[in-house]
């Protein structure tokens, strides 16, 4: 992407891997375009395509004439005219492709078509980010000044020319409004030529931005461009419950992504007999319950034994089907029962090396070493704190440690003689006690 939209500066000019926009890495994102005609050389004598494809805010896209001569490369921001002033866009496409977007929407190129008229300069480019700033505050006041009115509409959405001048306001409505009153409003408090643009919920969802039900970004932000109607027969088809929180997307409207596989459906669906078909046995009448498509299989039950399915190939049921109108009957249904086999899950052929499957695998570990530390370091912790537990001095600890290692114990005080021998100082009574136990003994 150009300078005029990251953080490489405002020089206009593009950046990232080098490529100049033309690896397809870098675009603008919503309905980008990738170039695989980039760096391919022409013909000899023969002159690039001089309409570019030029991208706006959201989904906004244009085709221009490049009259200035100048290579414009993919990403690169360029100056636009306008039905008034002018504008800025990013180069979406260039070259030989161009031709092709421009047949495959039915535009041509001998109509008129608004020029290139430069590159924009710093002041243009600091003049637009101002006014893509202002683009959020504007459709909340707006929104407001719309409530005012009591109009049924929502604005969703906020566009600025680059040059300040105009400003485009897109909005849905389940009705016709009369906005002209609003357009006033408009124009009072903004100080801009103001234009109202109708779009629909699809449009809408598309301008927004989001993330589908699928996980990957919308389609209709990101490729869409051609909504089709969808009808609930769709989901019939394909055998999808008919469920509207589901079948939903974004917009409110039925998904788009619904239409995507219905011909393949309907292509499988032409071999098979009709959904309503009952089968006449010598057991009883056989009802249709449910239908795998594209493997052709139908499945059948009686009414007498309703939690018994049994499968049949579709060319069966053809058979049973005219065995029926010869006014033949079939014992059982079994006996033309398709048997499928079981699915087994195959376990993928992963070599566990180092032993990548368990997620136990560090935790066990670690709480093996962290005993064997804390064993250690409890152990240590007690020869610290032996010397520091005795009674003695610190000088007499040496003199102790010495007497002990040669055999000899340190003196006695006389106060721990009395305490071995019993007597007790400041008691008499219990001395006396002591010593006539001795005397008797």
């Amino acid at each position: 992407m150009g300078c005029g939209s990251c953080s490489s500066g405002g020089c206009g000019s593009p950046a990232g891997c080098g490529n100049n926009g033309s690896c397809g890495t870098c675009g603008v994102g919503k309905l980008d375009v990738f170039n695989w005609l980039a760096g391919m050389e022409l013909p000899y004598g023969q002159q690039s395509f001089d309409i570019i494809e030029v991208h706006f805010k959201n989904t906004t896209k244009g085709f221009f004439r490049n009259t200035t001569g100048l290579d414009f490369n993919k990403g690169e921001a360029v100056v636009i005219e306008a039905g008034s002033g002018y504008d800025i866009g990013i180069v979406d496409l260039t070259g030989e492709l161009v031709r092709f977007q421009m047949k495959k929407k039915g535009l041509s190129s001998s109509k008129d078509v608004k020029a290139v008229l430069r590159k924009p300069t710093q002041e243009d480019l600091d003049l637009w980010h101002q006014m893509r700033e202002k683009e959020r505050e504007t459709m909340l006041r707006a929104r407001l000044i719309a409530k005012e009115h009591k109009l049924n509409m929502k604005i969703s959405d906020v566009e600025y020319q680059a040059d300040g001048t105009k400003a485009t306001f897109y909005y849905t409505a389940d009705e016709r409004v009369d906005f002209r009153s609003l357009i006033r409003a408009l124009a009072d408090q903004f100080k801009v030529r103001v234009e109202m643009r109708q779009i629909g919920s699809r449009q809408e969802a598309g301008r927004l931005g989001g993330i589908g039900s699928c996980g990957r970004e919308l389609c209709c932000s990101t490729w869409l461009t051609d909504f089709r109607s969808v009808s609930t027969g769709a989901a019939r088809y394909q055998q999808l419950s008919i469920n509207p929180l589901k079948l939903a997307g974004q917009c409110g409207k039925l998904k788009c992504c619904l239409n995507y596989e219905l011909d393949s459906y309907m292509d499988a669906l032409k071999d098979f007999p009709d959904a309503n078909t009952r089968l006449e046995t010598g057991k009883g009448r056989a009802f249709h319950v449910k239908s795998d498509i594209f493997k052709q299989l139908m499945w059948f039950n009686y009414a007498d034994d309703p939690g018994k399915f049994v499968c049949l190939h579709i060319d069966r049921v053809k058979e049973i089907k005219e065995m029926n109108k010869r006014g033949e009957k079939p014992a059982d249904l079994k006996d033309f029962e398709e048997i499928l086999e079981p699915v087994t899950e195959r376990e993928p052929d992963i070599e566990n090396v180092v032993g990548q499957d368990s997620l136990t695998r560090f935790d066990q570990d670690f709480k093996k070493r962290r005993k064997k530390g804390n064993r250690k370091g409890a152990d240590n912790r007690k020869k610290q704190a032996r010397p520091q537990n005795r009674r003695s001095k610190p000088d007499d600890n040496k003199e102790g440690g010495d007497n002990r290692k040669k055999g000899n114990r340190p003196p006695r005080n006389a106060k721990q003689g009395n305490k071995r021998r019993g007597k007790r100082p400041g008691n008499p009574q219990a001395n006396n006690n002591a010593s006539n136990g001795k005397q008797n003994s």
